[in-house]
């Protein structure tokens, strides 16, 4: 997807996001792309997207598009769940994180929500801490764990798989995480390194799959020729 908002509301585009999104529909348009099927993850910022890469694509083309198909199994997992269970754990284990935390808060507060501030637009050593802990388990959580959204993206990879018509291509629009679990798939690696892979993943690239015969292959990856200007390329 696109860029997305600041830490207070992050399942959101920002403008920079929706131009974005309308460069991915302008490239497939240029490559003479079509798709038998378009599916988005749920959440209002990969919905988005793909509404925005649609309707760049028809008006460069002058074609219509197959209506976006909602399939929650594609959803991001929730990192503010992951830093509601684990922040707290790690403050009283850790007082350099407790540190930290408090400080990101304040920095948050400081930015009045602006979208430039680099407190939404960077990772920052809190975010791998809790992050860490979840995919580790290291303390008891409520909400999906890590094995289980592991296992919800490969069972979304493996559902369209297996649908896949002979030719044609499917567009989805979704998240870092779940391409990186995907790609790492191809590989055979079923483990923390997708989390490798979801860490370079610039916003809006482009991901291509190729499936023949239940065969599934990473052709491509995070390909972002078409935001040519420096200004469109981010991570987060």
């Amino acid at each position: 997807h696109g860029q997305a908002g600041t830490r207070e509301n992050y399942d959101s585009l920002s403008d920079l996001g929706h131009r974005q999104a309308r460069a991915i529909g302008e490239d497939l348009a240029r490559q003479g792309i079509r798709f038998e099927r378009v599916i988005a993850g749920g959440l209002s910022r990969q919905q988005a997207t793909a509404r925005e890469a649609m309707s760049a694509f028809r008006d460069a083309t002058g074609e219509s598009t197959p209506a976006i198909e909602t399939e929650p199994l594609w959803n991001e997992f929730d990192l503010a769940s992951v830093y509601e269970g684990m922040a707290p754990h790690l403050s009283a284990a850790d007082p350099e994180f407790k540190r930290q935390y408090d400080a990101m808060h304040e920095a948050i507060a400081a930015s009045r929500g602006a979208h430039g501030a680099p407190i939404h637009r960077r990772w920052n050593d809190c975010d791998r801490a809790v992050v860490t802990a979840w995919v580790e388990g290291r303390y008891p959580f409520d909400g999906e764990t890590w094995s289980a959204f592991h296992a919800r993206i490969h069972e979304a990879f493996s559902l369209l798989t297996a649908e896949m018509l002979e030719e044609g291509n499917v567009a989805i629009f979704t998240s870092a995480t779940p391409i990186g679990i995907c790609a790492a798939g191809t590989f055979d690696l079923h483990d923390v390194r997708a989390l490798q892979f979801a860490a370079v993943m610039h916003n809006a690239a482009i991901t291509t799959f190729r499936v023949r015969a239940n065969e599934v292959r990473l052709f491509s990856y995070n390909l972002i020729a078409h935001l040519s200007d420096p200004s469109m390329k981010t991570f987060r």
